[in-house]
């Protein structure tokens, strides 16, 4: 990865890039040994016990098809797995920072992170993020399990100006089964955005590939399906209300790539309002009266950046097996956004 700051590693890494991917063929003169031995055997810094766990979870496949820990490896096998783990192993600060919890128990805790908040240290900023928070709070707790491993663990992210809820495993055993609920798309997240233009569509799907601009290393492109830039993304859009100029949607992600909602509206003329990286920053709709201008700028000094809010989760949980949903509400800034274009456009109609 690039050597990004502070910010720009927080705000360049999607939930994509928290999972660590291997795959071995077999060579044919390979004794039969199990799995467990097999993979320890190859890859560094890796655990017995982490990698019976990924194999309990179905993160470890034999020609496709998920494995047992007793699995005997055999000439030929194509062998594949998936770890779920923190980018950066680094030294994490336990911090007293107030955070606001969701839900709570022994084995994991989903969280609401506010605005101007990145997630994870980064290269020279190694304190006041959520991470730094949730050590503190892990750490301090009256019980743990004997699975505590001792640091928060992240299945996926928020960028530092995005809102909403996230959720946090406590346990190694939590973490890899969240991971493969992600990796397999069966959790449930939907967003709140507000977007520049009329939606034309009152439902609609992009998909597009998403990798690194080939202009601008700190932001997302968008390119054609099968290409060989970027990976594939899927971004599902229903409209909520229409202001004219701009216009209220949910986003439900089939995919979790790097500023996934970002550039995917951006790549079909919507960028997302007050989005600085992505040009919403600036009217893109609308006239160019002062008044009208004062008005935007004014909507924009309600929030520090992006208007995406991450307000519903929907998980199984790993432990118990039941389902889990949770829903947020918009943050009072993105509220009062709402509230100035629903009267600005009652004005205009008046």
């Amino acid at each position: 990865m690039d050597n990004f700051s502070a910010d720009e590693w927080e705000e360049n890494v999607g939930e994509d890039e928290l999972f660590e991917h291997h795959k071995f063929k077999v060579d044919r003169g390979q004794e039969i040994i199990r799995i467990d031995k097999f993979l320890l055997d190859r890859l560094p810094n890796t655990s017995r016990n982490k990698i019976q766990i990924a194999a309990r979870n179905g993160n470890v496949l034999a020609n496709k098809v998920p494995i047992k820990p007793n699995y005997k490896v055999k000439p030929g096998d194509e062998i594949s797995v998936v770890f779920p783990y923190p980018i950066r192993e680094i030294e994490l600060i336990p911090e007293n920072i107030p955070i606001e919890i969701a839900f709570e128990d022994e084995f994991l805790a989903v969280v609401y992170k506010p605005s101007e908040m990145v997630v994870h240290p980064g290269y020279g900023n190694y304190t006041g993020t959520l991470v730094n928070a949730l050590v503190y709070h892990f750490e301090n707790l009256p019980v743990k399990t004997a699975d505590y491993f001792g640091r928060p663990g992240l299945v996926h992210r928020l960028d530092k100006n995005t809102t909403g809820l996230m959720v946090i495993a406590k346990t190694e055993f939590v973490l890899t089964h969240l991971a493969k609920q992600f990796f397999d798309r069966t959790t449930e997240r939907r967003y709140h955005a507000l977007v520049w233009g009329d939606v034309a569509e009152d439902q609609g799907t992009i998909i597009g590939n998403i990798g690194r601009s080939l202009k601008n290393r700190k932001v997302m492109a968008v390119f054609p399906e099968g290409s060989e830039y970027g990976k594939h993304a899927v971004t599902h859009y229903t409209v909520l209300q229409r202001f004219g100029l701009v216009t209220l949607i949910e986003c439900k992600l089939e995919t979790g790539r790097t500023h996934q909602i970002r550039a995917h509206l951006k790549s079909i003329g919507h960028p997302l309002f007050n989005d600085n990286e992505y040009g919403g920053d600036t009217i893109l709709r609308g006239t160019t009266h002062t008044k009208y201008k004062q008005f935007v700028e004014n909507c924009f000094s309600l929030i520090p950046g992006q208007a995406l809010h991450a307000k519903t989760l929907g998980f199984m949980h790993p432990v118990t097996n039941q389902y889990l949903s949770f829903d947020s509400e918009l943050p009072s800034g993105f509220q009062e956004i709402l509230k100035k274009w629903e009267n600005y456009t009652q004005g205009s109609r008046d």
